[in-house]
């Protein structure tokens, strides 16, 4: 009875966890998702590729079932799903996917739309007539071959690639811990390129890009700008913009006719994504949506709304949808089974150093077989001159290893020699085809002669492959497809450069909505004038901000967060005077509990101007314009905030105004700004004034001609002449500003105010009461006021706002 032993080693967990790992990586990166520089292929296209030359499918033969492509494949090839290996076969024969599809298709083999291919029983392949460029000479000792995985046959480990197929067709994998995204060219480019460098071994890339002057997708588009590839080319990673090919129609009806789309764009999606984009006003102007496309080739068209702008629509497409997408580049293939990323020069260098080795294996080959082949026919000569002899020595000997021997001992012959001389036909001594022999033998010792100076000398080698890729190009070559927009510039057109400049009104109401108006629609009016309606707005709303702006100038909105969003003014909708406008929210990216505390036009960054902020808790920042300059979709910090507090007001100065901070137990502040040293962006601020158990409720530009109106919860306020508020430095407690009594509540808003303004007063239960400040009663500051409003029981105040009333603008 044997006794078994245990076979058990002691290993930490995290090192064999690691060693499988790489184990793992390495196999993906080398054995399934990187291309070889050399042939431009991977594993799977190379052995769906060999299965089909094994199997005889040459682009002039007949059609074959993909499902035999694919079961032989895997049967002998590639271990893995045949699912896999059906999916490469597909892209191979789609002229969408690659530049120069290296299968002939028959049956559904999918479509730009994304619909799938039928499945392989119902669909035929062969190789198509470029593949054979690949394929050729393999059966010349030009590559090596390894044993396949149940070593029951071998396979290439690259194939002998005449053409340049890793530029060609390009590349794209994922795999561990790094991915490949190679873009396709045009052959007559890179062609030219390669011979070039051949000339000239020490080329430039700059020098190169004289002849490839960017990738060339086969869904052709346009490449916007030259950055991105001069990038990938140098460094072998680059962001490469590619935009539809489009024509704007302007007929009977404006429209946008899509001809082209970039490569690897869905078409259906592309479609679907537009669409999605009208419904969420994203993209406005576009009424209708068409796909015109046939046989004849592809047709969006894109249908515009009477007064929509053809170029403003299109650059909100290019923006937000797939008809402008970006290719990022990144060269890394297999070189020596070693991934490495690689510049435009290197893999020149790279596909001209294989086919060096190709052509010469195949020269070595094809001389040894020469050799081969001269050496039986020196055996046939003997023979022929001593035919008679030869003949009575063969009738005379008792078998056919006897008359080799003999003929080996008597003439001096090879092993090789005596055998051809006896497998000869008797036809071979006529006199036409001993004149044969001597011409095939004369004809070999000069190949021979040729392949010799060949194998030395490698500038023979080199004009080798010149001239074949000079038949490649004429045989293959056709027109570019993808063309380049001039210009270093990657970046869209804005979409200011297409709207006239021009002075616009913006409303914004005390509930959130804006819009913007034309100047034109508020006439003039003299003193005195009844004035206009600035907005239509629904009950219990009203405008508590308009002002004058450029049209190509920003908005700046701050929430109470601390955070600050930029919007183009044209981006606004434009509304009628009568018109209520859109909800902010809707315009801005903003979180649920954010909402905003003030908005300021701003033309030019570049004004010496500060932005002076306010905090409920009292601090307060100043911050030069000109920090806030770069807009970002999400918003930037405008001023770091501690905890539980919050933003309370904005204000645009140029840097020396009066300002009087207001808190909720009725105390002021008033101080100049120049108190408040500038600070950063990211800065929490100073005090701007000592608070003791209580909190900011606003703060105003302290005009000497103005008042200070206050306004408490319970409905009572007053009216205090600015110049009662004397002037101190800032962070002091303030003095008092009204009398918070049981009587009056706490303070929950203050305003600068003058006799012809109108305010607002809103509460908790929504009742809104608008009055004249004419009518409030102006007294000294340490008052307790009167009342303003009557409430009903339980209801508050809870803000105060000032009516913009125009008469004009």
């Amino acid at each position: 009875m044997f006794k078994m032993v245990e076979q058990i080693q002691i290993k930490l967990i995290e090192e064999e966890m690691k060693e499988s790992y790489i184990d793992y990586a390495m196999s993906v990166i080398t054995a399934r998702a990187l291309p070889d520089v050399n042939d431009g292929l991977k594993p799977v296209h190379r052995r769906v590729l060999y299965t089909m030359y094994k199997l005889g499918l040459f682009h002039n033969k007949a059609f074959k079932k993909s499902a035999n492509v694919v079961g032989t494949c895997m049967a002998r090839y590639h271990p893995h799903g045949d699912a896999a290996i059906y999916d490469t076969l597909v892209r191979l024969t789609q002229n969408f996917s690659l530049r120069y599809p290296l299968a002939d298709g028959q049956g559904n083999f999918g479509s730009i739309d994304g619909f799938g291919a039928a499945a392989a029983r119902y669909t035929e392949a062969r190789l198509s007539k470029i593949a054979d460029e690949l394929l050729g000479d393999i059966d010349k000792k030009t590559v090596k071959f390894l044993p396949t995985y149940d070593n029951s046959d071998t396979e290439p480990v690259v194939l002998p690639a005449k053409l340049p197929n890793l530029l060609i067709n390009g590349s794209s994998g994922i795999a561990v811990g790094m991915a490949t995204n190679i873009p396709p060219h045009n052959i007559v480019e890179v062609i030219d390129a390669i011979i070039e460098t051949i000339k000239d071994s020490d080329i430039t890339i700059e020098e190169l890009m004289n002849y490839i002057k960017g990738p060339d997708f086969p869904t052709g588009g346009i490449i916007v700008g030259k950055q991105g590839i001069k990038s990938a080319y140098r460094k072998g990673r680059g962001r490469i913009i590619l935009r539809a090919k489009t024509e704007i129609e302007d007929k009977n009806k404006k429209r946008i006719i899509v001809h082209e789309i970039p490569y690897q764009v869905n078409k259906s999606n592309l479609l679907e994504n537009i669409a999605n984009l009208v419904k969420d006003k994203r993209v406005t102007g576009i009424s209708d949506l068409r796909d015109e496309s046939d046989k004849r080739g592809l047709r969006i068209v894109i249908e515009l709304k009477q007064n929509a702008n053809p170029e403003v629509v299109l650059n909100q497409l290019h923006k937000h949808s797939q008809l402008q997408v970006t290719f990022g580049v990144n060269t890394i293939a297999l070189a020596a089974g070693q991934p490495k990323l690689m510049n435009l020069k290197e893999m020149i260098d790279y596909f001209i150093l294989h086919r060096r080795r190709v052509v010469r294996r195949r020269t070595d080959y094809e001389l040894k077989k020469a050799e081969d082949r001269a050496h039986i026919l020196e055996g046939l000569k003997i023979a022929l001159l001593n035919i008679d002899a030869i003949v009575k020595l063969i009738k005379a000997s008792k078998n056919v290893e006897v008359a080799n021997s003999e003929l080996i001992k008597n003439y001096k012959l090879s092993e090789k020699q005596s055998l051809a001389i006896l497998d000869m036909k008797l036809q071979r001594l006529t006199s036409l085809e001993q004149n044969k022999i001597n011409e095939e033998y004369d004809g070999l010792l000069k190949l021979i002669k040729e392949l010799k100076e060949i194998l030395a000398s490698e500038a023979k080698i080199l004009e080798i492959i010149v001239e074949e890729l000079n038949e490649l190009k004429k045989k293959y070559g056709d027109e570019r497809r993808t063309l380049i927009l001039d210009g270093e510039e990657d970046e869209v057109i804005e979409e200011e450069d297409l709207i006239k400049e021009e002075d616009i009104v913006i409303t914004i109401s005390n509930s959130g909505y804006i819009k913007q108006t034309k100047l034109e629609e508020y006439k003039q009016q003299k003193r005195g004038g009844k004035g206009i309606i600035a907005s239509e707005t629904k009950e219990g709303d009203f405008i508590d901000n308009l002002f004058t702006t450029s049209n190509h100038g920003y908005l700046l909105f701050f929430t109470n967060k601390g955070k600050v969003h930029w919007l183009k003014a044209y981006q606004v909708p434009l509304g009628s005077r009568y018109s209520k406008g859109k909800a902010v929210i809707n315009l801005l990216n903003l979180k649920d509990d954010e909402k905003v505390s003030a908005v300021l036009p701003v033309k030019n960054f570049n004004l010496k101007a500060y932005l002076l902020f306010c905090t409920r808790n009292g601090m307060i920042k100043k911050t030069a314009l000109n920090n806030f300059n770069k807009p970002r979709l999400g918003g930037i910090k405008a001023i770091t905030l501690k905890e539980k507090d919050e933003l309370v007001k904005v204000i645009l100065t140029p840097g020396d105004f009066d300002v009087v901070i207001g808190t909720r137990n009725g105390l002021a502040v008033k101080f100049n700004e120049k108190d408040v040293r500038d600070m950063g962006r990211n800065a929490s601020g100073v005090r701007g004034v000592k608070l003791v158990k209580d909190i900011v409720v606003g703060m105003e530009v302290a005009k000497n001609d103005a008042d200070l109106l206050t306004i408490t919860e319970n409905g009572f306020g007053k009216r205090s002449e600015m110049d009662e508020y004397r002037l101190i430095k800032r962070g002091g407690k303030g003095v008092i500003n009204i009398k918070t009594s049981d009587r009056n509540g706490k303070v929950v808003g203050i305003k600068t105010v003058k006799d012809d303004d109108e305010v607002m007063f809103i509460t908790k239960n929504g009742v809104t009461i608008r009055t004249s400040v004419k009518g409030i009663s102006k007294i000294g500051r340490n008052t307790q006021g009167v009342r303003l409003m009557k409430l009903k029981d339980k209801d508050k105040v809870i803000n105060v706002t000032r009516i913009i009333v125009n008469n004009g603008v």
